[in-house]
């Protein structure tokens, strides 16, 4: 068996050094990125300075620009980062979530408005919270947020199709167009429920989701009693 020192003499301690401060710095990054959607969560992108988010973060100041060009470019990866894990949420939900695609698909919209019923905000949906802020402030992140937005669409289109080619769901239209309008639709009552701060739109848009996705109608049949015939209704 090696000995100790010879085992010791044998490590490569640049090497191990280098992977050490690789996995600090990535764990910074993120640490930085994760307390920087909270605050822009509750104060939007103007609203969140460096100082504090460096304060909340508990990182040293003057070390924002070793991770990140510019706030620009931190925002960039905030939102590349925050829709990531969204369409990872919702991949789950609407492919082994409970139910059929259906209720999965409705499940999606009603979990926020239970949300908004039980806090009164709307909370975690960067899209909400800073598309009329951002995209006529960056090009950067109006594309990283365009992009993230036609990732959902593209969730929810895969889910129309599976669901209707498994017979549970009906809709007019092709998956993708009808994705859209599902997505503009809650959009707007996420928008206009947290101007109101009233769940009424969220409640109106789900019941019109609901009748835009329909449960196809159940065949029966029957034999007519004159001639014996089968016949469908």
């Amino acid at each position: 068996m090696p000995k100790v020192a010879t085992l010791l003499a044998q490590t490569d301690w640049s090497t191990t050094l280098q992977r050490m401060n690789k996995h600090t710095e990535h764990d910074t990054r993120e640490h930085l990125l994760a307390t920087g959607e909270q605050l822009c969560l509750q104060r939007g992108f103007t609203g969140m300075g460096l100082s504090e988010l460096l304060k909340t973060a508990e990182v040293p100041k003057g070390s924002f620009y070793h991770y990140f060009r510019s706030k620009e470019a931190f925002g960039v990866a905030m939102l590349e980062r925050h829709y990531a894990t969204y369409h990872q949420r919702l991949t789950e939900l609407l492919q082994s979530g409970e139910g059929n695609y259906r209720d999965r698909i409705l499940a999606y919209y009603q979990q926020t408005l239970n949300q908004f019923c039980q806090h009164g905000t709307i909370s975690g949906c960067l899209t909400v919270k800073l598309s009329a802020e951002v995209c006529d402030l960056s090009e950067d992140m109006r594309s990283a947020m365009d992009k993230g937005a036609r990732g959902v669409i593209v969730l929810l289109s895969q889910a129309l199709e599976n669901g209707r080619d498994s017979h549970c769901l009906t809709f007019c239209g092709e998956p993708l167009q009808q994705a859209q309008v599902l997505y503009a639709l809650w959009l707007g009552a996420n928008l206009q429920a947290k101007i109101s701060r009233n769940s009424e739109p969220l409640e109106n848009a789900l019941a019109h989701v609901k009748t835009i996705i329909a449960t196809p109608a159940v065949s029966r049949h029957f034999l007519s009693p004159d001639d014996g015939s089968l016949y469908v209704i």
